[in-house]
């Protein structure tokens, strides 16, 4: 008898025992794939290094342009005095002034023609 007891105390016991709960594990799948990541890392970073590059060039070529803008000024203040210095060596080689600063000296002129140096040096 022990024995059909302890297989109906098994019976009984056995179905008000509680069930195991299944547990069904479910992956929540995200909207981007580890592919699509990447490649947008990637494309991200190639838009980030050409916009740095983008810049450096536009610093570059702005201080190459200051730079060129001061040397223009500089030549032209040059030019505006090259020509000043053009102008006074004209003043000073007039034939009428080097005869006065001759006579000034005591100095006798026996030819009556003068010739201005630039016109003896051409011929």
């Amino acid at each position: 008898m022990s024995e059909n007891s302890a297989r109906k105390w098994e019976q009984t016991y056995s179905t008000h025992a509680p069930k195991e709960k299944q547990v069904s594990v479910v992956r929540k799948t995200s909207w981007i794939t580890k592919g699509e990541k990447m490649l947008y890392s990637v494309v991200c970073i190639c838009l980030i290094a050409a916009g740095i590059y983008m810049v450096s060039f536009s610093s570059s070529t702005d201080s190459m342009n200051r730079n060129l803008q001061s040397i223009e000024q500089t030549v032209q203040k040059q030019k505006v005095k090259n020509e000043g210095l053009l102008y006074e060596k004209k003043e000073l080689s007039r034939p009428e002034r080097i005869t006065s600063i001759a006579k000034k000296h005591g100095l006798k002129i026996q030819d009556a023609e003068i010739k201005q140096a630039s016109v003896l040096n051409n011929n």
